[in-house]
């Protein structure tokens, strides 16, 4: 089924006429399960960032940094509501099951972006406040309005828009990037492959049904599954360098490579998935363990930067 680009007859056809949508339904613009994983990952890269930041400026970055997801999610649901209605997946989103309108979403998503970027920059600095606003775009425009239905790359360059907010955290502190910020956006942009395909194995005929080129569709399954593994690789081996860098200890590190090696047998096991397997049980444990495993490595770099500051304050007592 070929899918017909309608965002201009789906604003047209609803006038001016207000939608009789509730909070929940602009909640639910805004992505919220992505939204707590881009939260979650700035905050760590805030927190990990050499120096202080005042508590209630902390508080205002994060908020922003959210805000600006949550904006990005809305742009996105605004563009694709054409796709959405289509996918089993996604047509119960508010705009393909009529509960927001079009331009509705496009007038909530571009005021969110703005507000974000703005108060960041005012608040905090406008250096991030600039990475912020770029990887609003980068998410709504290169990813969503290219990438997405132009090129089986979609996801392995699109991932980076959800690799940029511990960046973005990192910034609010010092200003600028560094090695570390870029390994904990390393992290999340080789591990974004991985999760993402593991999805797009099981909702193949979604994504087939209106165009979208996802790998395992225009590749095949059997190269889809060996690029997982090279990824998953990939993304063990990163996670583990915050350990070689100093940004972490060699607990966090092995607790690191336990995970890794972890994330490499499970794709090793949809390797092993028979092509055509109907259930895709591989893939779903796969998707699900890849989700638990980037929290867990994020928690696991908090974790051990509390232990080494408290350790150097009652070290520094004694």
């Amino acid at each position: 089924m070929t899918v017909i680009d309608n965002h201009d007859a789906l604003g047209s056809e609803a006038g001016f006429r207000l939608s009789e949508a509730n909070a929940r339904d602009y909640f639910e613009l805004l992505k919220p399960r992505v939204m707590s994983l881009v939260v979650f990952t700035a905050f760590a890269g805030l927190v990990l960032a050499p120096g202080h930041v005042n508590p209630v400026l902390a508080a205002v970055s994060i908020l922003c940094i959210a805000v600006g997801a949550g904006a990005s999610g809305a742009l996105n649901m605004w563009y694709d509501a054409d796709i959405d209605a289509v996918m089993s997946r996604t047509a119960r989103r508010p705009i393909p099951a009529g509960r927001i309108l079009p331009q509705e979403a496009l007038a909530f998503g571009l005021t969110l972006s703005v507000f974000s970027v703005v108060i960041l920059g005012l608040a905090v600095n406008w250096f991030a406040a600039a990475l912020l606003a770029f990887t609003i775009f980068f998410y709504a425009v290169v990813y969503t309005m290219w990438l997405k239905r132009s090129t089986p790359q979609n996801i392995v360059i699109g991932g980076a828009s959800g690799a940029f907010p511990p960046m973005i955290g990192w910034a609010c502190v010092t200003g600028g990037v560094s090695l570390d910020s870029i390994l904990l956006f390393l992290i999340i942009f080789l591990w974004t492959p991985a999760h993402f395909w593991a999805l797009a194995l099981f909702k193949m005929r979604d994504y087939g049904s209106v165009g979208v080129p996802m790998m395992p569709n225009v590749a095949g399954e059997t190269s889809t599954k060996n690029q997982m593994i090279v990824y998953a690789v990939l993304t063990a081996v990163v996670s583990v360098a915050p350990s070689v860098t100093g940004l972490a200890g060699l607990g966090y590190g092995i607790f690191a490579a336990v995970l890794g090696a972890i994330f490499v047998l499970c794709s090793i096991s949809v390797r092993r998935m028979p092509e055509g397997d109907a259930r895709m049980v591989p893939a779903k444990k796969m998707f699900a363990y890849s989700v638990f495993y980037l929290f867990a490595i994020f928690s696991g770099l908090l974790a051990d930067h509390v232990s080494a500051s408290v350790g150097a304050l009652f070290g520094g007592a004694l």
